[in-house]
């Protein structure tokens, strides 16, 4: 059976670089491994096939001997054959080079060649709560947060003052080390030092070899204008220490806002319920109401009912993202009077009485609802 050409088998082109070539054969190999594949033939035959092309393509020689005289220049002797001379290698040496790169990297937190772990430190969660017109306008506060700090008695080694840490003679001052499991050879963190790939025998008294020491550290924050609740402000390397010289991780600041006793908020607008009296709502007139930068002067129409929506351009939030400021939007309620005296009730009644003339035009939703009444009862479509 004539071979596939290399390229074509790992769905490359002739240019490909050995990292991509690499990457090729790590995807076909998983995909017709034999263990992932049992009693497939034509599986197993595919994984030799590209366990074959990886070899000689990853050979600088013997790729430059196939790319001039392609298969026959291999099985002439030209660079020496695709699996013989010690040249080749077995299907778990190469899953268990490609699964060390693979799972090094993760467990040495992206470290590679040999050195010992670094971690980055936790980040940070504060919740801070603000009254409304901090949020709207900005504001300058302090914060007070309880953390893990470098010991600055041993600047983040762990030793003792005159000591210092011994090369892990398990790791060797790797900080991993390598397990064979059935075909795979994984990295893992040395189970000694814990990745750090030093022993400390003589532990620093102030962090008991830890190299970081919980504290409380007051950090100002400075709020923008327009932020609200879920927002978060993010405060670079003011989170956990990190180890064995890893970075600090960050402090994320998570905006909530207080209720406010007049306005509710919703985006970049702002709503507010607005009291007036029965006289103002059915003769108009004018009321102040006001904004978070001051009163402004509404002006209500005669027979303004209650529960009417009134907009006060640009009177409310400016978001924090920007664009234009929202609106403030005002909801009239008129006002039942309370507490009347004697006479004043005896106007009012008059004042009914004089309404009742006007045969339902002086209350045309009150009309409006008791013709619905009667039409559900008497069943009028009409």
């Amino acid at each position: 059976m004539a071979k596939q050409d290399y390229y074509k088998l790992l769905d490359l082109p002739k240019t490909a670089t050995a990292e991509e070539i690499k990457k090729a054969y790590r995807r076909l190999a998983m995909r017709f491994h034999p263990d992932r594949n049992p009693d497939d033939p034509e599986a197993e035959h595919k994984f030799k096939e590209c366990k074959e092309a990886y070899e000689v393509l990853t050979d600088a020689q013997k790729r430059a001997v196939y790319d001039q005289f392609g298969h026959a220049g291999l099985e002439g002797g030209r660079g020496g054959g695709a699996g013989g001379g010690g040249g080749g290698f077995s299907a778990g040496e190469a899953f268990g080079d490609i699964f060390g790169e693979m799972f090094g990297d993760i467990f040495s937190g992206g470290q590679r060649g040999g050195r010992s772990q670094v971690f980055r430190g936790a980040d940070l969660r504060y919740e801070l709560e603000l009254d409304l017109e901090q949020a709207v306008f900005g504001t300058e506060t302090e914060i007070q947060i309880p953390s893990l700090a470098e010991c600055k008695t041993c600047k983040g080694s762990g030793a003792a003052k005159g000591s210092v840490p011994k090369t892990c003679d398990t790791c060797n001052g790797q900080g991993q080390v390598r397990v064979q499991q059935s075909i795979f050879t994984i990295q893992q963190p040395c189970p000694r030092c814990k990745g750090r790939g030093k022993i400390i025998t003589n532990p620093c008294d102030t962090c008991f070899g830890q190299g970081r020491v919980r504290q409380e550290k007051k950090l100002p924050v400075s709020v923008p204008a327009g932020v609200d609740t879920g927002d978060r402000i993010r405060l670079n390397g003011e989170g956990e220490a990190g180890r064995n010289g890893g970075p600090a991780g960050d402090l994320y600041v998570e905006i909530r806002v207080r209720e406010h006793a007049i306005f509710e908020r919703e985006g970049s607008h702002l709503s507010c319920e607005v009291p007036i009296s029965i006289t103002t709502a059915a003769l108009g007139g004018s009321v102040e109401v006001p904004t978070l930068d001051g009163e402004v002067v509404l002006k209500i129409p005669s027979e303004t009912q209650s529960g009417r929506v009134f907009r006060v351009r640009e009177k409310g939030v400016k978001p924090v993202r920007g664009g234009a400021a929202g609106d403030l939007f005002c909801r009239v309620v008129v006002e039942t009077p309370v507490s009347l005296s004697n006479e004043q009730r005896e106007l009012l009644r008059k004042f009914e009485v004089s309404l009742q003339e006007g045969a339902g035009a002086h209350k045309p939703r009150e009309q409006t609802f008791l013709d619905g009444v009667r039409k559900f009862f008497t069943g009028e479509t009409n």
